[in-house]
């Protein structure tokens, strides 16, 4: 990856925590899931997708199957053009739809989901379409960790390997919560590279946090027929150090003066980070 192009990726993902930021109040948001795949949404839709407008015939298809993090996902797509931003400042309103979880209303969103487990399943369905379609069409199935606990979405790992549909990419968001606790005190996931692989899957992980890494796993070619699972190692509430890692800080309803100092933190954090690397934050 050329470095202007990551330097692009790190400035729309700092613009779109921002805005994620701003439905943390006035009935909040579950903001601490949402900024540990800002970046994994930012990386699919500006730079892996090929999604030049919502509902054009030819996109790829992106189902956000964890659902309660769909601010990032309205975030993304105000900041790409594809959704009116006035639409965020109206979070929550009965008419607005722009509700805590996907609503196919939405430009962009392409399917509903807050029940965990459930999107496997519909993105396996599409992948299995489009190849019988004969199209060059590609599925990316965005899960949380936590959700791996659901038998449905292991048995759609097994369809997906008995179908061959090497059209397909399952997206783990490994952030090492699972709702208000750590997964591995819950219900242990590890060793989870092996597991996806014994399903049939061929694995790539990344650092979640950096672009150039998604890029390498999501360029990684596994034999044909075969579909693929990237696990990207996030940290919840990425962004804004005071809440980063925090089992509290899953759902978070701020005041407005809270907000403004968040605010200040995130981009505060950016900046120091950004001119270390001698770069411009705008």
């Amino acid at each position: 990856m050329e470095e202007d192009e990551r330097v692009r990726l790190e400035h729309l993902a700092l613009n779109v925590r921002e805005r994620v930021l701003d439905l943390a109040t006035n009935g909040g948001c579950f903001l601490g899931a949402s900024l540990s795949c800002v970046d994994l949404l930012v990386f699919l839709y500006a730079r892996w997708l090929r999604f030049p407008m919502p509902g054009d015939p030819e996109r790829d298809l992106a189902f956000l199957s964890k659902g309660h993090d769909v601010p990032a996902l309205y975030a993304t797509l105000a900041e790409l053009g594809h959704l009116d931003p006035a639409l965020l400042d109206r979070h929550l309103e009965p008419d607005s739809g722009v509700y805590w979880h996907p609503n196919r209303d939405v430009p962009g969103v392409e399917f509903h989901s807050g029940s965990l487990g459930h999107l496997p399943s519909v993105g396996i369905g599409v992948a299995c379409d489009l190849k019988l379609r004969g199209s060059r069409r590609r599925v990316v199935v965005v899960l949380g960790d936590g959700e791996l606990d659901e038998g449905s979405v292991w048995e759609a790992f097994l369809v997906a390997a008995a179908w061959k549909l090497d059209n397909v990419w399952f997206l783990v968001d490994r952030n090492g919560f699972q709702a208000n606790e750590r997964t591995e005190r819950l219900t242990p996931l590890e060793p989870l590279r092996e597991k996806l692989e014994a399903f049939g899957m061929y694995v790539s992980e990344a650092d979640g946090h950096d672009f150039a890494s998604l890029d390498r796993a999501f360029g990684a070619e596994p034999r044909p027929g075969q579909p693929r699972a990237v696990v990207a190692r996030t940290i919840r509430g990425k962004g804004i150090p005071s809440i980063e890692s925090l089992a509290d800080r899953w759902f978070c309803n701020f005041r407005s003066d809270e907000i403004e100092r968040l605010r200040e933190e995130l981009r505060g954090g950016a900046a120091a980070r950004l001119e270390s690397e001698a770069l411009f934050v705008r």
